[in-house]
């Protein structure tokens, strides 16, 4: 099941993004830069903001399996660009359609506001997401300028039918 986060959701939704974050950026990067107690609060504290933004400003969306959390993402809009700035899965349930029905969720959003492009960064290392992202239509823009240690994608949402 995807519904809209709630605020009660806040300790589940940053112990997954650790998690998963840890899968990507394990021998990579400090420890200390994904993982903790610091790093969880501050990852608390970020999606707090985003579960409290208003629907015009963005969404976060959870997917949900036996009353537990398995994935999450959320996307922000603002200064007439909407950006996918999370999308997480448990990594006990990956390969289990939760990445593609969180995406079908934030697609359908997209469309109700009348979005036409999406932008998104991705860890440059996280093939499996590079993977995931392109399968459900996502394009790099070959005029974008390298941004650190991520690659931008775009996705045109117009046409797009998420599966």
């Amino acid at each position: 099941m995807i519904r809209t986060a709630l605020p009660e959701d806040l300790d589940a939704i940053a112990a997954l993004h650790t998690r998963a974050r840890a899968t990507y950026y394990q021998g990579r990067i400090p420890e200390q830069a994904y993982a903790g107690e610091a790093e969880l609060a501050r990852s608390r504290e970020g999606w707090s903001r985003a579960v409290g933004r208003s629907e015009t400003e963005g969404r976060v969306f959870c997917a949900e399996r036996e009353g537990e959390i398995t994935g999450v993402a959320a996307f922000l809009t603002a200064d007439g660009q909407t950006t996918l700035t999370q999308l997480h899965v448990d990594p006990l349930h990956w390969r289990q359609g939760t990445g593609a029905a969180l995406h079908a969720a934030c697609l359908a959003a997209w469309r109700r506001a009348g979005v036409e492009r999406v932008r998104l960064e991705v860890y440059e290392h996280n093939v499996r997401a590079q993977a995931f992202y392109a399968s459900h239509g996502w394009r790099p823009d070959p005029s974008a300028t390298p941004s650190g240690s991520h690659r931008t994608l775009w996705l045109e949402v117009r046409g797009t039918s998420g599966e």
